[in-house]
Order: C-alpha cells, then structure tokens, then sequence
C-alpha cells in the first residue's frame, strides 16, 4: 500500500513537471507596465525622476484592487508592442489607443477613457486636419502614435511631408521653432501638456477633432500579450470596481476638466 501510495507521488510530480504552472498565473503577484513617460498629463515625470500622471495613477489603482505589486518599465513608444511580446513587461499602460492594427498584436482592455486626436498649428492658421489642406506642409507626429498611422496613411501620399518623433515633446519643439506646420496629436494631451503651457502660447487646435474608428481606435486601453486571459480578466474585473467605488471618476477629476468617460 506504501510502495503504491508512493508511485502516485512520483507520477503526480512527474505530471506537475510535464505542465508547469503558466508564467502569468504566477505574475499576478506583481504586475509590470510598460510605459513612456514623455506624455503629460497621461505620464511623465516630476523634477525628481517620479512618474506622474493619470495613467500611472489608474495602473497604481489597479494593481492595488489586485494586491499586486506594481512595477514601471520605461520603453520608448514606438517599441512598447515589441517589448510586450519579448515579455520586457506584463501590460502596456501608455495612452495607447485601440485600434484594428494593434489588435492584431496585442489584446486589449476594455476602453478606459476616451480622448480626440487633433491639429495644432498656429493661432489663426488656416489649416484644417485634411490632406487637401496639407499638402506642402510639415506635420509632426509621435513615432508609432495612432496620429502617426493616420498621417502617413491618409496625408503622406498626397504631398503631406510627415515628419515622425521620438517623443511628442520634440515635435513641439520644432512647432515652436518653426520646423514643422504644425503637429497631429492626443487633443488632452496637447490642450494640457502644451498649450496650457508657456511654451504653446501663440498655438491653437486647427479645425475639427479626426474620426475614424479604424485608424484612430475606439478609446484607450491597456495591451496584454495575446492569449493572456487571466491578466486581461483580472485588469478589466479591477476596472469595473474602480468604476463602481468611484476611484476612477476620482482620477478623471484630479488631472481632467472634461468627461473623458469610456461608456
């Protein structure tokens, strides 16, 4: 009875050995986002080296509904899908929005907010976001941004010369300079991390805010690997209690004067 009790352990270790327990069951201790922090008010970094912003006080949020620990891994934008599957990180949480492209890649979160994409130019410009309007000009767009999609997809084959930057913030360097015409981009982001600065006064929206479910996306969310169902479970069941407790309308009011409300 020993000798059978003790082959049932054997072949149950052997089994166990056989199929392991999945990485991500075991990562829900401790969840990493990936992050650029080059994009005020969503994320960026104080004086010190601190991260701040709404995403990063959302991903915080949300691994504390979790009792995860949560750990930020800085990556430019552009690479965040590639780091993403090299499993550099756990999640993207990075202002990214959810669009067609992407999906093919990543899987998705459901919409944690939702927010326009829009033309800056000077104050007065008659620019409008159209490649009829474009054309001949210079329009800077965060590199891997769903702008920058946008832009070469729709404006660069009609003479629009799109220039694309490593952060958002180099392209309003060149706004300012007079580099580029003007720059497409997250219109919160803008409105909050430089036209309400000193350095976008004499800078404006140009024309409507850019529709396109396809190209543009559906709304912000997080990326998980594809087939990482317990982590995209767990992240969106914390986003539903946040909602419900009241924790994300609480964030949405801290950094936003506008609904940007996911429905």
């Amino acid at each position: 009875m020993k000798q059978q009790a003790l082959r049932a352990i054997a072949a149950f270790a052997l089994l166990a050995s056989a199929f392991p327990i999945p990485a991500q069951v075991k990562s829900l201790a401790t969840i990493r986002f990936g992050v650029e922090a080059a994009y005020p008010p969503f994320e960026s970094k104080t004086a010190s080296g601190q991260l701040q912003g709404f995403d990063i006080d959302l991903g915080n949020a949300l691994c504390a509904q979790l009792k995860a620990k949560c750990v930020w891994v800085e990556n430019s934008f552009d690479g965040l899908i590639p780091a993403l599957k090299a499993r550099k990180f756990d999640a993207i949480d990075s202002a990214m929005n959810i669009n067609a492209k992407r999906a093919e890649q990543v899987d998705f979160t459901v919409p944690l907010y939702l927010t326009p994409a829009q033309l800056v130019a000077k104050k007065g410009s008659a620019l409008l976001p159209s490649a009829e309007s474009l054309t001949g000009h210079k329009v800077g767009v965060l590199q891997g941004s769903i702008q920058e999609q946008y832009a070469i997809q729709m404006w660069a084959p009609k003479n629009v010369d799109v220039q694309s930057y490593q952060t958002q913030d180099h392209a309003y360097d060149d706004l300012v300079a007079g580099r580029i015409d003007a720059t497409f981009v997250d219109a919160t982001a803008a409105s909050l991390g430089f036209l309400n600065q000193a350095n976008g006064k004499g800078f404006a929206f140009a024309g409507p805010s850019v529709n396109d479910a396809k190209i543009i996306g559906t709304g912000v969310g997080i990326g998980v690997r594809k087939g990482d169902h317990q982590l995209l479970d767990a992240l969106n069941g914390a986003f539903a209690e946040l909602k419900r407790n009241g924790t994300y309308q609480q964030l949405l009011k801290k950094y936003f004067t506008v609904d940007l409300t996911a429905h």
